[in-house]
């Protein structure tokens, strides 16, 4: 009963680890078609007058964020959304069938875990701070009258779709931060079976040893008494 309960907790948080990774992904690939391949993470710009006579200004981007971080975070998503699966679909198969793990497989499990853990961290991260960053470029730190929201709705002129960018980032936010949690704790699951399934080698190797001695003991009694008998 301990270890359906075990595998079916595995499951279950293997299963939303794909589904919060899927959350993160679809909206990130949107967003590199609606911006044309342009990352908006880290990226800076200054609103400047367009018309002096009318006071018109016009948001201008002096530089694009690096490629590189818009592509690891929608890898790294993808990366923790691929293992999830085909992990939920393994957890499941051994529930069915009544199997665990063994201690070679559980502690290969584990060293995945905590590389997809601190993968889908540093994604998060970079999310976020380049975001907040994109966000302080637009309002000009918060001193703009609209906020990083409404701003989706208005028009930048930068050649590109920017009607859905805040939501698409809030999104994706949540669901890489929402994965980091699942995956931590997938970690610790992890790590609980590695421990058990050591302890369960330690009691194996120790019944074994307790065998070897009563066997041992119960030859020498046998001897003993056969010397016994022949003098006798």
């Amino acid at each position: 009963m301990v270890l359906d309960n075990f595998l079916f907790g595995q499951c279950i948080l293997y299963f939303l680890a794909f589904l919060f990774a899927f959350v993160a992904v679809v909206p990130l690939s949107e967003n590199g078609d609606d911006f044309h391949g342009k990352c908006l993470l880290f990226a800076r710009g200054m609103w400047q007058n367009e018309n002096m006579t009318v006071g018109k200004q016009r948001f201008v981007v002096e530089e694009w964020g690096p490629q590189s971080s818009c592509r690891f975070v929608t890898l790294v998503g993808m990366m923790s959304l691929i293992p999830a699966a085909v992990q939920a679909w393994r957890m499941l198969f051994l529930l069915c069938k009544g199997h665990d793990d063994s201690f070679f497989h559980a502690f290969l499990n584990l060293l995945a875990s905590i590389f997809v853990v601190f993968m889908v961290f540093v994604a998060s991260t970079i999310t976020s701070v380049g975001f907040n960053l994109w966000c302080d470029a637009v309002t000009e730190g918060g001193t703009m009258p609209s906020s990083c929201e409404e701003l989706q709705d208005t028009d930048l002129e930068l050649s590109l779709d920017n009607s859905s960018f805040y939501d698409q980032f809030a999104i994706a936010q949540f669901g890489l931060w929402a994965a980091w949690l699942t995956w931590l704790g997938l970690t610790v699951l992890a790590f609980l079976k590695v421990y058990r399934n050591y302890q369960q080698q330690d009691l194996l190797d120790s019944l074994v040893h307790e065998k070897e001695l009563l066997l041992g003991r119960s030859s020498r009694r046998g001897s003993d008494e056969d010397q016994k008998s022949g003098m006798i």
